[in-house]
């Protein structure tokens, strides 16, 4: 990214977006007080909604919604207006900024292509899901108690049952588990409302026909690994790969691809990655960082990689570094699916260098960008001290809290006066640094020990 390039990013936001975002604020309010009774606040905020989506395709039907919910009449047809003119606010708000980011960057984005044929499902599950997302909109986050989540779980359960419906009974789970450990919300002195919020909305749609499929593409080609984006719970891990694909001497395109694994809290640091055993070509490519070769990888239409480590084999080795450098910028980037167009899912692979660090931004040309260190993993070995050092950086623009943040997945810089270069995903197959190293196994092998004591209380 050059300095010119970030100048643009860091500009003011795009026309409209504050006032996007104080609408959706305004509709978060009122779901946390409930639409049982509609007070003249939230009522305002609703009606200000729909007037700004008057003259959207779905106008007409959420003005129709925010009448009859005012009225004290909440139908699943209503919520479901009403959570679409949120995501399309949100929809805005995220097409704009990507709009500049794309802008500043010099890249190409595909048009998002209608869906196709949509797969059956169960539809008594999805009223299931309508009927408790109804209860929680109808009391409000304020009078959301134990005996309201519980209700929830044996839908959550029938959810599980069928496959194409676990994302939704994921994100049902997720909710009704948060809600659980904050009850009686009554008594809390702040919510997090949005997101809370974010996860309603989404339920609601995906419950009214189900999960979209669309087709995913065949695709073979060289994939060139930028980074690792690792995301870790107490009860799961993820990493997300950033990388660009190279097919028949085309233009190289973004792509993604995750992995991931059910963990318990007491597995911490780099031996998460042992978790992840199951994929040895992908970790020996974030390891070694190698190019790795893939042959008929289903692609979803949003960028992603389905991730088969038996339709892939490691290649040459390939500096992420290089590709950055000269790849980077105008490279084709993947549509966005409707209901990930939200600000919080943006994460754009972007590449600076020569900027001063202070530690908690890195300032180049004049122009500043607030790092987002949180971020950093405790299974690699990147650390602030190392991206304060740095001269380059790999990283992840993101939209967080009104500015333009920068998560770093790799830099470069130097130990003992020597240059290095760091990544996240460095430790894979294990740490490289000897005190590290030294102290894992000190400790045995964690994840070997749990394995084979829930193997042993399943034999009994």
């Amino acid at each position: 990214m050059l300095d010119v390039q970030l100048s643009e990013l860091l500009g003011d936001a795009p026309e409209g977006v504050g006032e996007a975002l104080d609408l959706v604020a305004g509709f978060d309010d009122a779901l946390t007080h409930g639409f049982a009774r509609i007070g003249e606040a939230p009522g305002a905020a609703l009606a200000a909604m729909a007037g700004a989506l008057a003259g959207s395709p779905i106008g007409e039907r959420v003005g129709e919604a925010v009448e009859k919910v005012s009225a004290g009449s909440v139908s699943d047809e209503h919520l479901a207006a009403l959570a679409g003119g949120r995501a399309a606010l949100f929809g805005a708000v995220h097409d704009a900024l990507l709009g500049s980011l794309d802008a500043a960057m010099g890249r190409t984005r595909d048009e998002w292509e209608p869906a196709g044929d949509k797969t059956e499902v169960a539809a008594n599950l999805l009223a299931g899901c309508r009927v408790w997302l109804r209860e929680l909109a109808i009391v409000g986050w304020r009078g959301v108690d134990h005996d309201l989540v519980t209700s929830a779980d044996q839908t959550i359960e029938a959810l599980l049952a069928v496959p194409e419906l676990r994302g939704l009974a994921v994100l049902l789970d997720g909710l009704a588990t948060e809600l659980r450990a904050s009850s009686p919300v009554g008594t809390m002195e702040r919510l997090p409302a949005r997101r809370w919020a974010d996860l309603w909305t989404r339920a609601m749609l995906l419950s009214q026909h189900g999960p979209w499929h669309g087709g995913a593409a065949q695709v073979s080609g060289r994939l060139l690994i930028l980074g690792a984006d690792v995301h870790e719970h107490a009860t799961v891990v993820r990493v997300q790969v950033h990388a660009l694909l190279e097919q028949d001497g085309a233009p190289a395109r973004l792509v993604r691809t995750s992995v991931a694994a059910a963990k318990v809290d007491t597995i911490v640091g780099p031996t998460v990655w042992r978790l992840l055993g199951g994929h040895p070509v992908l970790l020996a490519a974030l390891a070694e960082h190698r190019a790795v070769e893939i042959t008929g990888m289903p692609l979803l239409p949003g960028g992603d990689l389905v991730w088969h480590d038996d339709r892939a084999r490691a290649g040459a080795e390939a500096d992420p570094f290089a590709i950055a450098r000269v790849q980077l910028t105008g490279v084709t980037a993947p549509a966005v699916t409707p209901l990930d167009r939200h600000p919080v899912r943006i994460a754009e692979p972007v590449f600076v260098e020569g900027y001063k660090s202070d530690g908690q931004s890195f300032t180049l040309g004049g122009n500043k960008i607030a790092l987002d260190l949180d971020r950093l993993p405790s299974c690699g070995p990147l650390t602030p001290a190392l991206v304060k050092a740095s001269t380059a950086c790999i990283g992840l623009a993101r939209w967080d809290d009104g500015e333009w943040r920068l998560q770093p997945l790799a830099v470069q810089t130097a130990v003992k006066k020597q240059p290095v270069a760091v990544h996240t995903g460095d430790w894979a197959l294990g740490p490289t640094d000897p005190k590290v190293a030294k102290a894992e196994t000190k400790h045995g092998d964690v994840v070997a020990v749990l394995r084979e004591r829930a193997g042993r209380l399943l034999r009994k």
